[in-house]
């Protein structure tokens, strides 16, 4: 899943926006986004322009993880 955010307005006016994109639509929120920046290009209000994905079949949690006792990990010098 892709979500495209920008924020659009000026001043005490400018207010976050978002768009949500399926998973196999990233050329689409590409498009969006590209879109957008053209709005920004000829003078609209139109800034913060991001995308962020979470893959809803992930296999972990996302963010960082704390690893179990039974862990043992040795970096290998050659």
């Amino acid at each position: 899943m892709y979500v495209v955010y920008w924020t659009e307005g000026k001043g005490e006016l400018a207010g976050p926006r978002s768009q949500g994109f399926a998973t196999g639509d990233m050329k689409q929120a590409l498009n969006f986004m590209e879109a957008l920046r053209m709005r920004q290009r000829q003078g609209d209000p139109v800034s913060f322009i991001t995308m962020c994905s979470e893959h809803p079949d992930s296999v972990g949690l996302p963010g960082v993880a704390e690893t179990g006792s039974d862990y043992k990990w040795k970096k290998r010098r050659l």
